[in-house]
């Protein structure tokens, strides 16, 4: 059996890699060890969070699928980090376990030009430089044009939970064992790496009374920009947050031998964002706690992700941890943590386009390529999918910059510095941040993803109408809603023998600066017009200026009491006479009243703002 492209793997990276080749019109297999497991969650039941959420948008704007997924399955949806700044606020949604990756798999099932075969792949073909097919366990072969290498972390993946060790994949499912050999054979430097998950906890073994509730957000929020209809606040599932304490503590500090982080079972590198909680407890030293959430699996479900616990401990000192734990003193375990090795390709022998510098038309995507977590991976998966596809199709690579995307970031980050450990994305590894935001990228991607085939022309409509408001509301903005600020001073100054008006102690009124944030159709700033006219109404002579005849703070303070509201009148016709300002546009006056410092006078000043010409404020 042949294809266009062969996808090895049923995770996040495999299901965008693959709907990405099949929307273009090519002929794509997906190779997976058990069709239910496809888009399995195996550790967190979440999507999005920071940064992360912030790719899942740009999967969506691309015309990607996992927003749509996330949108059609969340039991929370929240938005981080809201009293910060638009550039690090970001989405998280609690995901049900079961109706997330049964979503995706119906619509795998469904998609044209996709077949998907539950077999393991046990060997890649290479042929001199490029890739040609695969071998899977029964020895039938697969002939294909482009291959993508989506494993997660399945490779001959071990998991440990203190002194026991297991050959078996994520959550217990079968490991690929053979294919890494087979890579290692064509030239590809394996790496070992790890991650980890905490226990699940039986929900109603909870004493909820002892934790504090953690609320979604009360907005209409969405991954995708297709997403129409809203889970209300009410209807959303409530998590919950508790603390680690001395005892806890205690405990895994008198058990690290039970540990097979520590005890010298585990010998590869761990995510350093993600760690377990006895390497927190170890590396934190002077902290007294660490907080942990009570995260439900499922909406109608008994399963609690205890998040924050990850540990690689032994079943027994599991108990003790938990038990540790305020309202978990009686709680019991549904499902042991575990922590779980793996092998993985080095993402320095990968391009931009992710393929591979070895072999041509051979790419990777996903925890295979060094990366944690499901946005990173399907992130990926997309990107992989799009240039597997343009390679065939005789197209130019699609490459995003880093001031682009997160996705960008990440890519740029992988290949051309390697990784040491499990990479996790983070705001703070863009210097582009404040312009990689959550509301923007539909404006930053949704273009490419029209270009690439992945919008579809009624979605692509929509966008270049949202983009057209956008656009003329800017325009209006700047033509109609025009500030402008009127710096009018009001001085004492010393004698000046060349100006008669300028007599010791005699204060004068002139217009001494124009700031404006408008430009108008032509490019001109109005500022610079105000400045060329120097308008100073009919009260200042042509050079800006007019005595008012008081000669002390007080009696100076009594006249521009009384004439305020002249001045600004008479102000605000003379711009308004020029055809500078709009009908509806308005003014902001600035009135100093004080001492000019260029004549030597005090700088002492009281301001008063005067805005459209109405009432004055101190």
């Amino acid at each position: 059996m042949n294809a266009d492209v062969i996808i090895i793997g049923g995770g996040h990276a495999g299901v965008e890699a693959a709907l990405a080749v099949a929307k273009r019109n090519l002929k794509a297999i997906l190779f997976t060890l058990d069709i239910s497991h496809i888009s399995n969650m195996p550790c967190n039941p979440s999507i999005g969070g920071s940064a992360k959420g912030i790719v899942v948008r740009e999967i969506d704007a691309l015309g990607g699928f996992m927003g749509i997924a996330a949108d059609h399955s969340y039991l929370q949806m929240k938005m981080l980090n809201t009293s910060k700044g638009p550039g690090v606020q970001c989405l998280r949604a609690q995901e049900d376990k079961f109706n997330y990756p049964h979503f995706i798999q119906e619509t795998l099932l469904k998609t044209k030009n996709l077949k998907i075969i539950e077999k393991e792949v046990k060997e890649v073909l290479f042929s001199k430089d490029k890739v040609e097919g695969v071998i899977d366990s029964e020895g039938k072969k697969y002939l294909c044009k482009a291959l993508i290498l989506t494993t997660g972390t399945y490779m001959n993946s071990k998991i440990y939970r203190g002194e026991k060790v297991e050959k078996a994949g994520p959550d217990g499912q079968k490991g690929s064992y053979g294919l890494s050999t087979s890579l290692k054979k064509a030239g590809f430097n394996i790496i070992r790496l790890k991650t980890g998950t905490p226990p699940r906890i039986y929900k109603d073994s909870i004493d909820f009374s002892k934790c504090s509730e953690e609320l979604g957000t009360d907005k209409k929020l969405s991954f995708s920009y297709t997403t129409k209809i809203y889970k209300p606040l009410k209807d959303q599932v409530k998590c919950h947050l508790i603390y680690t304490n001395a005892k806890t503590h205690e405990i895994i500090k008198s058990n690290l031998k039970d540990s097979a982080q520590f005890n010298g079972l585990i010998t590869s590198v761990g995510p350093r964002y993600c760690p377990s909680i006895e390497g927190k407890v170890m590396t934190f030293k002077d902290k007294e706690r660490h907080q942990l959430f009570l995260e439900p699996e499922y909406e109608n479900g008994n399963s609690i992700y205890l998040q924050g616990f990850s540990t690689s401990m032994d079943p027994e000192i599991q108990e003790l941890m938990v038990h540790s734990l305020q309202g978990l003193e009686h709680a019991k375990i549904l499902k042991y943590a575990y922590a779980i090795e793996y092998d993985s390709l080095n993402p320095i022998e990968f391009n931009l386009n992710l393929e591979s510098r070895l072999y041509k038309n051979f790419f990777g995507a996903g925890q295979i390529l060094g990366t944690s977590g499901y946005e990173e991976a399907a992130g990926l998966g997309l990107i992989a999918g799009i240039n597997a596809a343009n390679k065939i199709l005789g197209k130019e690579p699609f490459i995003l910059n880093r001031s682009e995307a997160y996705i960008g970031v990440m890519i740029d980050d992988i290949v051309t510095k390697g990784i040491t450990e499990p990479y996790r994305l983070l705001s703070s590894r863009s210097e582009y941040r404040l312009l990689l935001r959550h509301d923007n990228a539909d404006l930053r991607l949704t273009k490419y993803g029209y270009e690439l085939g992945l919008i579809d022309e009624k979605r692509y409509k929509q966008f270049l109408k949202k983009n057209k408001n956008i656009e003329t509301t800017i325009k209006y903005l700047m033509l109609t809603l025009v500030a402008v600020f009127a710096c009018v001073s009001i001085s004492s100054c010393s004698k000046d023998d060349d100006d008669p008006n300028k007599g010791i102690g005699n204060y004068y009124f002139q217009l001494s600066d124009v700031e404006t944030n408008c430009i108008d159709a032509n490019g001109n700033n109005l500022a610079d017009a105000f400045k060329s006219e120097w308008i100073s109404a009919n009260q200042a002579d042509a050079q800006g200026k007019k005595a008012i005849g008081k000669t002390d703070n007080e009696s100076a303070r009594a006249w521009f009491n009384q004439n305020i509201n002249a001045l600004v009148q008479a102000y605000d016709e003379a711009y308004r006479g020029k055809n500078i300002l709009p009908e509806n546009g308005y003014i902001n006056y600035y009135f100093r009243l004080g001492s000019d410092a260029s004549y030597g006078g005090a700088n002492e000043y009281a301001t008063i703002e005067v805005t459209n010409s109405g009432a004055n404020k101190r």
